[in-house]
């Protein structure tokens, strides 16, 4: 028997087998979840990435749904074309986010306001978009859980990648505040870095991925996402009942101690 059992969750940004999103995925169907899958631009890697899943409903690789997080149309539908799969939900993972490159790699500075207002979109109004449409699966509670990057602190060539994490982590409380009456949980998941796709489109990156398995207490792998994951499948579980607005760091404790 395991966490989720009977569960149905949506889990979105999956895109290859190295990001938190597909281990999430993974894991959650390990645990007994039926799960669906969303994808954007590159549907057919999706697709295939769906298929080194264990088997879903039917036996055969889980869903996978169109979804652009800035088309009100996909959003409007998004709750009908679940229900072509599952009779509702019990989580959602937002697992998106997205800063042109000219908002990252130290061009803080300089980058314009179209680009700092896609990644605020994409990054961080998001989060409210993708709740908001599947709110009415949402019945009689469940848990979404987005992932993070701590936002507390200033850190270098991430930019306005930074400032729309902080804008998510106060989108997540807002919702938590508002929704807490409907059962609806909702939490972040703040992992370390790590080597996804996402990560190898950030200028600079190495400067992370290079000391963070030094400063970290209990130590990091930058080429491991199931630490995240696992948080992520603990809090789309019942396990934390009464915990809403919270964010879970899974970075080897470096937010904890200094440099």
């Amino acid at each position: 028997m395991g966490i989720l059992d009977g569960k149905r969750i949506l889990v979105t940004g999956v895109l290859t087998d190295a990001s938190i999103g597909f281990h999430v995925a993974k894991i959650a169907q390990q645990e007994g979840a039926t799960v669906i899958l969303t994808g954007f631009g590159r549907m057919t890697l999706v697709e295939r990435i769906a298929k080194r899943l264990p088997p879903g409903l039917g036996g055969g690789p889980p869903p996978v749904l169109e979804l652009d997080v800035t088309d009100p149309g996909q959003l409007a539908t998004l709750a009908d074309r679940v229900t072509e799969h599952v009779d509702g939900l019990d989580g959602v993972v937002h697992a998106i986010g997205f800063a042109p490159q000219t908002a990252l790699g130290g061009n803080f500075l300089d980058t314009s306001w179209d680009d700092v207002a896609t990644a605020l979109h994409i990054s961080a109004y998001s989060l409210k978009s993708l709740t908001m449409a599947c709110r009415p699966l949402l019945k009689g509670g469940g848990s979404v859980v987005g992932l993070d990057f701590d936002a507390t602190k200033a850190w270098p060539v991430y930019d306005w990648m930074g400032v729309a994490k902080a804008g998510l982590e106060s989108t997540s409380r807002y919702l938590a505040r508002y929704l807490g009456a409907e059962g609806v949980r909702v939490n972040l998941v703040a992992a370390g870095p790590l080597k996804t796709m996402a990560a190898k489109n950030i200028p600079g990156f190495e400067q992370f991925t290079d000391r963070w398995p030094e400063l970290a207490p209990l130590g990091w792998d930058v080429a491991d996402p199931e630490p995240a994951a696992r948080a992520c499948v603990a809090l789309l579980s019942d396990w934390f009942p009464a915990t809403t607005g919270e964010i879970v760091h899974v970075d080897g404790g470096v937010h904890a101690v200094g440099a």
